[in-house]
């Protein structure tokens, strides 16, 4: 699957072409096009719940250069805040806005997408569930629909597998 190209999005699930329509109207691939933005979560995999967001992971080289692009763009969004911070020696910036159906959430690393956690996971995730039945995805969604995060959920199922 190639999680680069959001066409699977156009002829995915009501909530993936929802999501697609909310990024086209956004223009938020195209408007961050420089950063390499990759969707990534539960969205891509479909299994979003109606309070699941819309996570861009950004390759980021300069982070003021990064902050300017989303403050001329996105500034005037509902609850728009951007934050740049420093963990394990590593800068993350993470930039949030409410859209249209989603929350947006974008977040932006000196590393390459695919070397974020974000994007590692999604790829493990999608492995998981093409492995597994529908119901295995079901029950991944009615967890989440619980409160669980995604880890927890692959988790538990993978225990009570066990």
């Amino acid at each position: 699957m190639d999680f680069k190209n959001l066409d699977y999005l156009k002829h995915g699930s009501t909530i993936q072409q929802l999501a697609y329509h909310e990024l086209s109207v956004l223009k938020i691939m195209w408007v961050l096009d420089e950063f390499h933005p990759v969707l990534t979560g539960t969205i891509p995999l479909d299994i979003a719940i109606s309070s699941s967001d819309l996570d861009i992971s950004c390759t980021v080289k300069n982070h003021d250069e990064f902050k300017q692009k989303l403050f001329k763009n996105y500034a005037e969004q509902s609850d728009f805040s951007f934050k740049t911070t420093s963990r394990f020696g590593e800068t993350a910036s993470i930039c949030c806005f409410e859209g249209e159906h989603f929350k947006i959430e974008i977040f932006g690393q000196h590393l390459e997408v695919t070397q974020q956690n974000a994007y590692r996971h999604m790829i493990i995730d999608h492995k998981i569930l093409k492995e597994n039945d529908n119901n295995f995805s079901r029950e991944i969604i009615k967890l989440k629909r619980e409160g669980l995060k995604n880890r927890a959920c692959f988790r538990k199922i993978a225990s009570i597998g066990r």
